[in-house]
Formats: structure tokens, C-alpha cells, sequence
């Protein structure tokens, strides 16, 4: 069997949430998966990032005990016909992967004079992000499914891990393997939004700000 594309994988890429098999990721292929994301450009070669992988499942309860109640705060904040369609989404998969992934970053690595980030700080910020999608599309070449789960606060994540100060979580990444990946995106399926057309991005030589946000 062929590997596939990198243009097929980046088509066949998912939020996994209730798509785990419960499996847990073994850790020869969540080594290599690793290995792609830590090979990612960083502005000045800073590799700003680090990966806290998380197990233990009394940290997956408490992590995602923390997530349903700030799912719940979103849902009360929302107009009656959004928090309809908002119901039946499910926001993410921490304990049905059995792994978690915790991106960081540190702003301070690399000392202070960054090579490249002098006028732009935030790109070692988008360093960190650039990992996190070699990440995801690894694990989707390896048929390992990945969500991003971004419902918690940060101070909660912070002290449930223990980092030191100067490092902040970026990201919650439940990683495992899947039965399946869904064709169509989730928000798409349950009619949160629809996803935009190509030719609505992209602008010739300057912005043309007809289209709608």
C-alpha cells in the first residue's frame, strides 16, 4: 500500500471527537509523529515549543471535567437558536483517546535577539502553531485521528501540569486512533458554519473587502 500525498492527507485531515476507538496510540508511532511536528520552522531556529504527553487518567477526568463546564458556559452565552445547533456537537475526546498532547510554548527560548523576530514577535507563536500542524498531519498520514480542544482556561491548564512561568499551553491535543474519519468537518455536518470557498480567500494585488466576515 502507498503512502498517500501530502495533498491527500491535508484533504482527509479531521477534528476527531467521537471518532476514537479507544485504542491507545502506540508509542513507536506517537514517537514518529512527534518527530514530524519538532521538525517544523521556527523563526530563528528558536523550536519554541515542547509536548507534555498526558495519560495518567485521573489528569484526562479532571481536564475534562474543567472542559464540559466551560462547554456549558458557552452554550448559556449563546442566542436560543445558535445554542440548538450547538447542542449536539461534541467539543472533545479527552478520556475516549487515552492521550493527550499538550503543545507549549516559550516565548524566551532562543534568547533575546531572536534572528527574524525582531519586527514581527508573534512569529514564534506561529512557530509553535506551524508544529502543531506538522503534528496533525502526521497523525493523519499514520491513521491516528487528532482534536484540538480549546474550551479550558489557561491558568487551570497551567497549574494542572505544573509548567514553570514562561511557558503557556497553546494547545490540548487528544490523539489516538479512530474507526473512521469523517468526510464532511463536524461544523459543517451539524450546520455551524459553512466552509468558505476557495475563490472568497484569495485577492489579486490588493484586499477587496467585499466579502462577508
Amino acid at each position: 500500500m502507498s503512502e498517500p500525498s501530502v495533498y491527500e492527507v491535508i484533504r482527509r485531515r479531521r477534528d476527531v471527537r467521537a471518532e476514537f476507538s479507544g485504542e491507545i496510540v502506540e508509542d513507536a508511532t506517537l514517537l514518529r509523529i512527534l518527530d514530524a511536528a519538532h521538525r517544523a520552522p521556527s523563526v530563528g531556529n528558536s523550536q519554541p515549543w515542547d509536548f507534555v504527553i498526558v495519560r495518567d487518567p485521573a489528569t484526562l477526568a479532571a481536564f475534562a471535567a474543567h472542559v464540559a463546564d466551560k462547554r456549558i458556559e458557552f452554550h448559556d452565552a449563546l442566542p436560543p437558536e445558535r445554542a440548538r445547533t450547538f447542542e449536539p456537537i461534541k467539543i472533545e475526546g479527552i478520556t475516549e483517546s487515552g492521550t493527550g498532547i499538550v503543545v507549549t510554548h516559550a516565548d524566551e527560548r532562543g534568547g533575546p535577539q531572536v534572528l527574524g523576530r525582531a519586527t514581527v514577535p508573534e512569529t514564534g507563536l506561529y512557530s509553535t502553531i506551524l508544529a502543531i500542524q506538522n503534528l496533525w498531519l502526521a497523525a493523519t498520514a499514520e491513521g491516528v485521528g487528532v482534536g484540538w480542544v480549546s474550551f479550558y482556561d489557561e491558568p487551570f491548564l497551567t497549574d494542572l501540569l505544573e509548567l514553570p512561568a514562561g511557558v503557556r499551553p497553546v494547545a490540548w491535543l487528544c490523539v489516538g486512533p479512530v474507526h473512521e474519519l469523517q468526510e464532511v468537518p463536524d461544523l459543517e455536518r451539524f450546520g455551524w458554519r459553512s466552509r468558505r470557498p476557495l475563490d472568497a480567500a484569495i485577492h489579486w494585488e490588493r484586499y477587496r473587502s467585499a466579502q462577508p466576515f
